[in-house]
């Protein structure tokens, strides 16, 4: 659903489908609060109650309808030292700035940085972020005994097997409630939901951080904050481009981020982490027909509801139902066209996404994978610039050489640039022609000073010309070389 739709059609334009996947996502995101809460080493209804606030605002206040925001894993690693050393009071004061930072950075238009992680980066983030959701399953999977199995296996037949004869109901839902019936008529001894954690018995209630408000606090809390907010905007940028393939529809990144940040504020305010984008919950909402704000909106409530009014039955669901559905995210979101894509794309672009794979997969931060695919993206497209410079001479007349210039001069292709020059044998004139050559920083521009003294130097007579305008500014502000002992010329 376009964030271009009138607000109308953002909200009701696809209420059925939203209810029902909002209800399934509700389901799914209760454990997985509840392991990000034992993550950051707090009670698990911080978790659960951030989920419901960062999930309630974002749908409000985001800029993706569809995607689901809550508390996250990648967050909840980068809240334990805080809360180890100065308490839950200090993260909840370290989660109110996050979500100030994050609306600092929509301010200042900083999602616009996204434009730089290229595709290579997105499709290893994906597979990277598919294998880690499939791994957090395995300890739910590891010497349990064969019930355990057996329910994990019906619920995937029940999941993949139901859409065959009917879409009205998300086939998760059905396996989860199914399961869970099952499950308590036979009686079966298996690990539920309530074997992870005691669920809240209030609602969650506004309070303010009880810490000293002084700088030495800031500086406690501004590093954990400024690593909260840039992973946090950068894990629900890159899900809102999956969201946008998964649905062909645009997102608004600067209100995304403004949302992010509002969400995080409003749940330190009331008892909970900072959380993000999640693309697993935002697969399993899109895969059930989830596409508006209220499917984010209707999780948020739901799980709220369900945790502190309906806790003994919700505490009641088997693990292994959850895990099949988590299983089934982790299928969905591989990109298993990846595995072709090896023999028909470029040797870089493989390593790019290999390379994002890896260390998203070693490390367990998304951040850093993103990062390691960024620099990598970069590394490789300067080494093809830098390959494309090409300088040519000719002698044009008695004692007159011409260097054509093309292709781009910039850092990276700036020695390259300057050794290509014969200053040992230069004639009485030089003719630089840059007609089909840009350049881009001071290193181009350096490289240029030194090129023209150096032929000065060996008694040549050096003429540049054919510069277009925006390299000519930049060697007029930059330039050390023109003192009235060459001829230049610019062509626009």
């Amino acid at each position: 659903m376009s964030v271009n739709y009138p607000l109308r059609e953002q909200w009701f334009g696809n209420v059925r489908g939203d209810i029902l996947s909002g209800v399934l996502v509700a389901l799914a995101l209760i454990p997985e609060a509840i392991a990000f809460s034992i993550i950051a080493g707090v009670d698990p209804k911080i978790g659960l109650y951030a989920s419901f606030c960062i999930a309630v605002i974002t749908a409000i206040a985001g800029g993706r309808p569809g995607m689901i925001s809550a508390a996250t894993g990648a967050m909840a690693l980068l809240m334990v030292d805080l809360v180890r050393d100065h308490g839950l009071q200090y993260l909840f004061a370290a989660t109110i700035l996050a979500g100030l930072l994050q609306i600092v950075a929509a301010a200042l238009r900083l999602n616009s940085l996204m434009r730089f992680v290229s595709r290579s980066v997105v499709v290893g983030f994906v597979n990277a972020l598919a294998i880690l959701i499939f791994l957090a399953q395995l300890p739910e999977l590891t010497g349990m005994p064969w019930t355990v199995y057996a329910v994990c296996a019906a619920a995937l037949a029940i999941i993949y097997l139901l859409p065959r004869v009917t879409k009205v109901v998300p086939s998760p839902l059905v396996a989860i409630v199914v399961l869970t019936v099952v499950c308590i008529w036979l009686g079966l001894d298996i690990r539920t939901v309530g074997d992870m954690g005691e669920l809240p018995d209030s609602l969650p209630v506004f309070l303010f951080p009880d810490i000293p408000w002084t700088l030495d606090t800031l500086k406690i809390l501004l590093p954990v904050s400024a690593t909260l907010a840039v992973v946090g905007l950068l894990e629900s940028l890159m899900t809102a481009q999956i969201v946008e393939d998964m649905t062909d529809t645009p997102t608004d990144r600067r209100r995304e981020c403004a949302g992010q940040g509002a969400a995080n504020i409003v749940t330190g305010f009331f008892g909970g982490m900072a959380g993000c984008a999640m693309i697993g919950q935002s697969v399993i909402n899109v895969s059930s027909g989830g596409r508006g704000r209220l499917s984010c909106f209707i999780a948020g409530i739901v799980l709220l509801l369900l945790v502190v009014y309906a806790s003994e039955w919700v505490s009641r669901i088997p693990m292994a139902a959850l895990v099949a559905v988590m299983i089934m995210v982790s299928i969905g979101t591989f990109h298993w066209k990846s595995f072709a894509e090896l023999k028909t794309h470029p040797r870089t672009a493989n390593l790019i996404m290999i390379g994002t794979v890896v260390v998203t997969v070693a490390t367990h931060d998304l951040a850093k994978g993103v990062l390691t695919g960024v620099l990598l993206t970069a590394l490789s497209f300067t080494r093809r610039v830098s390959a494309m410079l090409t300088v040519d001479d000719e002698d044009a007349a008695d004692n007159v050489r011409v260097y054509r210039v093309r292709g781009q001069v910039f850092f990276a292709s700036a020695v390259q640039f300057a050794n290509s020059f014969d200053y040992l044998h230069a004639p009485k004139k030089v003719v630089i022609d840059l007609t089909g050559a840009h350049f881009w920083d001071t290193s181009a521009v350096a490289a240029l000073d030194r090129v023209v003294l150096k032929m000065r130097k060996h008694g040549a007579e050096v003429e540049v010309v054919g510069l277009n305008r925006a390299s000519e500014s930049l060697v007029d502000q930059l330039g050390t070389h023109r003192d009235g002992k060459a001829g230049f010329s610019a062509g626009h």
